[in-house]
């Protein structure tokens, strides 16, 4: 292959890509084909010869568009994922196009400094210690799990056991305490660190999901050992954060690092008028968010955030021979993450800073928060349909008929009609649907097409329920 004939398909990929995003940007309604129409449109034995890139490039397209979810369109809502906004995708094409190691200094010099710059600005826009620091990883899911790794390190060697060197065999029994109405998310990162799932202390929650100071005072107050807090801003059904200014001392006077999960929520620190929710939330010892929700970076990004950089550092860091070490004014990536070879995701993080700066993004947040709200107050007023939780954030929860099967059934319609996308969650043991409103694309217009669209999808399953 000539390299004229890669920089071709490269040409055509771009076409291809702007192509999708013109149509998908206007399309009133967005089907998307099975995963075994998918499958069964790839299956295929191993090619015995190679193909020409652009005759692959236009196989792909050609086979891959129907079943391409539209979570990109401005009116899918089924999980809060962002927009993958163009200026933050171009940025990401130059990724994979300078094709960086975003590791090391020496092997992406360009990588590491816009990182750096880019971790002071998310520190300045979340409003958070301008000493913490910042690792970039691959979403929540993994920056919780390198903010509790910090946290284990840390209090384990608080009652001087070193558990990097060591490992947890024979070490000091830790304490987690969690809101009952925490993500999965957070679980998977206890397990993974040999901290235990089910080894939880669950502290008791109010009607919307938020923790109870009362209940956590007196767990801390139990005997037990060392303790591990996590807290959460954006409950992933209702949006609630739990109350910051009132549990920030509690661990402070016990002694517990406080870790908290803002995949989503943590946003609402950017918006002046927001902040009110995640108040205090400045207090805690570390961080995990998301920058393909609310920051609209292309998939994968997020960020990992510890006060505390000689615990982060002390958890993720790691040597060989043949990697050369940062001077000590440098920032090392690989010091911040479990990877040594990953994407540099500095470069979109940096463009869409760039691209919104902080007034753009406190509006986008507002904005978003200000759709679910006008969304649930239209189905308000619908005979048959209930706003289960009042909206705090940009979460919308909603039942049909005060039924599982009509909530589901409404759901499947509404999956079926196309002209939004939401999907199902369990909240307090009952079926709702979840209108999550995280996109940049989205517009006070889009609240009244999918207010009109859900009451229309309900009518049509209750006609066949009478």
């Amino acid at each position: 292959m000539s390299i004229e004939a890669g920089l071709d398909a490269m040409g055509r990929a771009a076409e291809a890509a702007i192509a999708y995003r013109r149509a998908i940007a206007t399309a009133e309604t967005t089907p998307t084909a099975s995963y075994a129409e998918m499958l069964a449109a790839f299956a295929a034995p191993v090619p015995e010869r190679g193909a020409e890139p652009a005759v692959i490039l236009d196989e792909l397209v050609t086979r891959a568009t129907p079943g391409i979810r539209a979570s990109t369109a401005p009116r899918f809502y089924g999980w809060v994922i962002g927009n993958s906004h163009p200026t933050g995708v171009a940025a990401d094409w130059l990724t994979s196009a300078w094709g960086q190691n975003g590791g090391n200094i020496l092997a992406a010099p360009a990588a590491s400094a816009i990182e750096a710059v880019a971790a002071g600005w998310l520190l300045d826009l979340l409003g958070l210690p301008a000493e913490a620091s910042v690792g970039f990883v691959t979403g929540a899911t993994i920056a919780n799990f390198v903010c509790l790794a910090a946290a284990r390190s840390e209090m384990l060697r608080r009652v001087g056991w070193d558990v990097e060197a060591d490992g947890l065999f024979g070490a000091p029994p830790l304490r987690v305490l969690i809101g009952a109405d925490a993500h999965a998310t957070v679980f998977s990162g206890l397990k993974f660190l040999g901290l235990g799932a089910q080894r939880v202390s669950t502290i008791a929650t109010d009607e919307a999901g938020r923790m109870l100071p009362a209940a956590l005072e007196q767990a801390l107050a139990e005997e037990g050992g060392p303790a591990i807090v996590i807290a959460q801003s954006g409950q992933i059904n209702t949006g609630a954060s739990d109350p910051f200014a009132e549990i920030v001392p509690l661990c402070r006077a016990a002694g517990a690092w406080l870790h908290v999960d803002g995949a989503f929520g943590l946003w609402a620190h950017a918006s002046p008028a927001l902040r009110p929710l995640t108040a205090g939330v400045e207090g805690a010892d570390s961080w995990a968010t998301d920058g393909h929700k609310w920051l609209q970076t292309p998939y994968d990004c997020g960020f990992a955030i510890v006060r505390d950089p000689v615990a982060h550092q002390r958890a993720m860091a790691f040597s060989a021979s043949y990697l050369p070490p940062a001077a000590d004014s440098e920032r090392e990536p690989s010091a911040f993450v479990p990877e040594l070879s990953r994407r540099a995701r500095g470069f979109s993080t940096w463009a869409m800073i760039r691209q919104m700066g902080r007034s753009g993004i406190a509006e986008m947040v507002e904005r978003c928060c200000a759709i679910a709200a006008r969304i649930g107050e239209r189905l308000a007023s619908e005979p048959g349909i209930t706003v289960v939780v009042p909206v705090e954030l940009n979460q919308l929860i909603l039942r049909f008929g005060d039924d599982d099967a009509a909530t589901l059934a409404t759901i499947a319609q509404v999956q079926k009609d196309a002209v939004l996308f939401a999907g199902a969650s369990s909240w307090r043991g009952q079926w709702v649907m979840r209108i999550s409103v995280s996109s940049a694309a989205t517009t006070l217009e889009d609240a009244e097409i999918t207010a009109t669209a859900i009451a229309a999808a309900w009518r049509t399953v209750s006609a066949t329920l009478s």
